[in-house]
């Protein structure tokens, strides 16, 4: 690869370092501490937030790439602090990114859907305590969107972080529903059961490899359709 080749490539980094770089863009000068608590207070809402050792090791990459520059802060006693800052090459990689990197598509991780699944282990009433946990999470998450979204109002440059809240906000919105709707929805699950256990046979039981032929027929009428 010739120099302006290399220079002109997009350098491989995690999505923790391009996160980091994307809130360095702003050109404020700040912590690792504060970008942690400035993540928490956005990005996690709507994607996740990585630990702080996570911070302090990309941050250490994207110095060494010369993507970001770094200084100590001391104050008058023994304390200190170093502060990160984004460079020019970093604003170019950052606005590069952003603008052509493939969109990875959503990752639905749900540990409530799973204990549903196998719901068959479990009980209506417990599936239903845990939905109710499930409910009071997203409302917290949802007053917490709402809180930063009208907070981040008073800074216009902070434009497009309010209307990512606002999605935020939304989405635990539905959660909340989707939660409250899949509990009315245990309650028929259990009863097709409950219909099927009437043959004296006790709770059903799959037939060991029935998957395969379900598996098949979907994707016949795939196929057909």
């Amino acid at each position: 690869m010739d120099p302006a080749s290399e220079k002109s490539a997009k350098p491989a980094l995690a999505s923790t370092s391009w996160a980091l770089l994307g809130m360095l863009s702003y050109e404020e000068e700040v912590s690792g501490y504060d970008l942690k608590k400035w993540i928490d207070w956005s990005v996690d809402l709507y994607y996740w937030s990585p630990s702080y050792s996570q911070i302090y090791t990309e941050l250490k990459k994207l110095e060494s790439l010369g993507l970001v520059t770094s200084r100590v802060e001391r104050d008058e006693g023994t304390r200190s602090r170093r502060l990160y800052k984004i460079t020019p090459a970093g604003m170019e990689a950052v606005t590069k990114w952003t603008n052509e990197a493939p969109v990875d598509p959503p990752v639905l991780k749900h540990s409530m859907l799973l204990r549903v699944t196998f719901g068959h282990l479990s009980t209506p009433t417990r599936l239903k305590e845990l939905l109710q946990e499930h409910v009071a999470y997203a409302e917290a998450r949802h007053r917490k969107a709402v809180e930063d979204a009208e907070g981040a109002e008073a800074q216009p440059a902070w434009a497009y972080s309010v209307i990512a809240l606002r999605w935020a906000a939304k989405y635990y919105a539905a959660e909340r529903e989707f939660a409250l709707e899949l509990m009315k929805d245990i309650d028929e699950a259990e009863a097709v059961i409950e219909e099927a256990a009437k043959g004296g046979f006790g709770r059903p039981r799959p037939t060991p490899g029935y998957w395969r032929e379900v598996e098949k027929q979907v994707e016949a009428k795939r196929m057909a359709d």
